[in-house]
């Protein structure tokens, strides 16, 4: 969070930015549960006026993630296991309710790229399983396969041509993508299978979009999602003896 600028944005995009910001230091650790901080100081931190940290703050306290200790200082709340679980099922239901609007209105171009990202994944897969079998290196071709991804789940959220949606979706995720992503690498490290039951819903979400199926759409993400969230917020398993191959949900 530290020196990014968040000049140049209207009042409301300023708000959303700062929340965001502020509420990916909490979740990183980057803030520390009852680490104080004043309103002067994030604005400080953020190069912006107090008046769209006010109201990050305000709703980042709504969200139980920061606690008033006075008139202009707040402390980051103590995130606990009920807090978080509260989070993940935020999240879930969004992710569900995304592909319920992507299954209305995909278009045949977002379809069909849907697919193509896909046929990526699985040609990155054989090659990653390859170059393990030969004692290769694969932390290359693993960050092409996670990018894939996300790219996959990019495109669905703009299948669903409801920007309203996705940007509260955007807020309601447990995990920044930087932190999701090293969570990801540190499970793979650990079980070359992590993820891999799951990866079939994917071809199986597209066919659902498709065929405008919304409630078999909605249904697949919820369950790839809370399957995916509850093993991110699992500890991790013993390391493996194979090398890394999976990361779709």
């Amino acid at each position: 969070m530290a020196g990014e600028t968040l000049k140049g944005l209207t009042a409301d995009t300023l708000a959303d930015r700062a929340y965001r910001a502020i509420r990916d230091a909490i979740t990183t650790g980057e803030l520390r549960p009852g680490q104080k901080v004043t309103e002067r100081g994030l604005a400080e931190r953020l190069s912006v006026s107090p008046t769209p940290v006010r109201e990050a703050i305000r709703r980042l306290e709504q969200d139980g993630l920061l606690e008033r200790a006075g008139p202009r200082t707040v402390q980051v709340a103590a995130f606990g296991d009920t807090a978080i679980q509260d989070l993940a099922e935020v999240e879930v239901a969004l992710r569900g309710l995304v592909a319920r609007f992507a299954a209305r209105h995909a278009s045949a171009a977002q379809l069909d790229l849907l697919d193509a990202v896909l046929d990526e994944a699985d040609d990155l897969l054989i090659v990653i399983k390859q170059r393990h079998q030969a004692g290769q290196e694969v932390s290359r071709h693993l960050d092409r396969l996670l990018d894939a991804m996300q790219r996959f789940n990019e495109v669905v959220e703009s299948c669903a041509h409801n920007p309203v949606l996705v940007r509260l979706l955007g807020q309601a995720r447990v995990f920044p993508s930087p932190e999701r992503r090293a969570r990801l690498l540190e499970r793979i490290s650990k079980n070359d299978r992590f993820g891999l039951d799951r990866y079939g819903s994917h071809r199986a979400l597209v066919r659902a979009l498709r065929t405008g199926d919304s409630a078999t759409a909605e249904a697949l993400v919820i369950d790839d999602a809370r399957g995916g969230l509850g093993d991110l917020l699992a500890a991790p398993t013993a390391p493996a003896t194979t090398s890394p191959s999976a990361a779709h949900s």
